[in-house]
């Protein structure tokens, strides 16, 4: 799929999408709760509905009306199954595994070649510890285990959906247990997502200290409720703002606990000058942040690596289409440099990367100077109706299938 911009600004209110990271984390806990749940707002994204097919595939019974997913999970992980299937999805990979390992049968967990080069080391060493098998293919992890509760250490340097995955087998396991993560520890904001959303079904899980987890025996209950809005997503939106555009964001809560509401507070730094931000707990950010940062003076990102492991290597490939227009990252220990965009180049295209936020990061730009994006359908990942969302509001864009 093609997008091809003319310059333009917007105008109007669009409503950010559902949370893409609460609506995993709902779906997961509703086949936790054992009992019917309803969960609203939900988008189809090709992540949500790679974790609606794990479930289905784990037993529990789920059908859609409209934008509300009913979860009737009375047969979950009581059934015979051996193939679960994750797309593209990294959260969902990492979530499903630990339940996987709860089983005591050899299950196989499959995807793209690219959510397979992203690391897995932390589950390939508590399976080594318990005598688990373990065995990763390009496309593939095949996993036996019987995972019980206990007191578990992980490493926080990586990435919270694998302590997310580990407290979701511990509330499955339904026993009095704990998880202490191992500092630095980043995206703590996503773990209290998860035990945000794990309280709503009854689950007693909980930060006892900075970097203790403890998992206690619970009566779940089933909730159903809606999604909020996607912090993470409504930053591509609200960055049109910051470079002539006059567009209303909708659907944000603003007492969220997602860790993306920074990206407010970035833009302004931003806005007023060539500021210094970490973005170590909010790496989502990256690519948006190189985009407005390269449109307006310039700025320094530190806790960049993890940029490596995501869809793309996202500060790579943001060097590689900034260099398509004159421009170009500048890479040092665990940061990032972004010049000021200037004497711009004509180009005919740009590349998506088969990675969401760079199509979006990407479009930010392009609303300025014009231009081709190839490879545009990535956006179905998380945001699939982003272009539908800004021409109604004015952008200068066509869609070619």
């Amino acid at each position: 799929m093609k997008a091809i911009f003319s310059p333009c600004s917007l105008q109007g209110n669009i409503n950010a999408p559902p949370s893409k990271s609460m609506a995993h984390r709902y779906l997961i806990g509703a086949a936790l709760s054992g009992a019917e749940c309803a969960i609203s707002g939900i988008q189809y994204s090709e992540d949500i509905l790679a974790t609606i097919d794990c479930l289905k595939v784990l037993g529990a019974e789920i059908s859609t009306k409209n934008d509300t997913v009913i979860i009737n999970p009375e047969n979950f992980m009581k059934t015979d199954f051996q193939v679960l299937h994750c797309r593209e999805s990294g959260s969902t990979l990492r979530f499903f595994i630990p339940l996987a390992l709860c089983t005591g049968k050899e299950i196989t967990l499959q995807g793209s070649e690219r959510l397979f080069e992203r690391p897995l080391d932390i589950y390939e060493k508590l399976c080594a510890e318990n005598g688990f098998e373990f065995r990763k293919n390009a496309d593939s992890v095949t996993l036996c285990g019987n995972l019980k509760s206990g007191e578990y250490e992980i490493n926080g340097s990586i990435s919270s959906q694998f302590i997310t995955g580990l407290i979701f087998a511990l509330v499955y396991l339904n026993e009095d247990a704990s998880v202490k993560i191992i500092p630095p520890f980043e995206s703590r904001s996503y773990i209290n997502l998860t035990l945000s959303a794990l309280k709503s079904f009854g689950a007693d899980a909980e930060f006892t200290d900075e970097y203790t987890v403890s998992v206690r025996k619970s009566a779940l209950h089933p909730f159903s409720g809606s999604v909020e809005g996607d912090y993470s997503n409504a930053a591509f939106l609200d960055a049109f703002n910051y470079i002539g555009s006059d567009v209303k964001i909708g659907n944000l809560k603003a007492d969220s606990l997602q860790g993306d509401k920074v990206y407010k507070a970035f833009f302004e730094e931003i806005a007023d000058g060539t500021p210094t931000l970490d973005i170590s707990d909010c790496p989502d950010l990256g690519p948006v942040l190189i985009a407005l940062a390269s449109l307006k003076n310039g700025a320094v990102l530190t806790g960049t690596d993890r940029l490596k492991i995501k869809e793309s290597d996202r500060g790579q490939v943001m060097h590689e289409e900034l260099g398509k227009l004159g421009g170009g990252l500048i890479f040092g220990d665990n940061s990032i440099t972004v010049p000021k965009l200037e004497n711009v180049k004509n180009t005919t295209v740009l590349d998506g990367h088969n990675d969401h936020r760079i199509v979006m990061a990407i479009s930010l730009i392009l609303s300025v100077y014009g231009g081709e994006i190839d490879g545009a359908e990535a956006v179905r990942k998380s945001y699939p109706s982003f272009f539908e969302d800004i021409k109604k509001s004015g952008a200068k864009v066509t869609v070619i299938l």
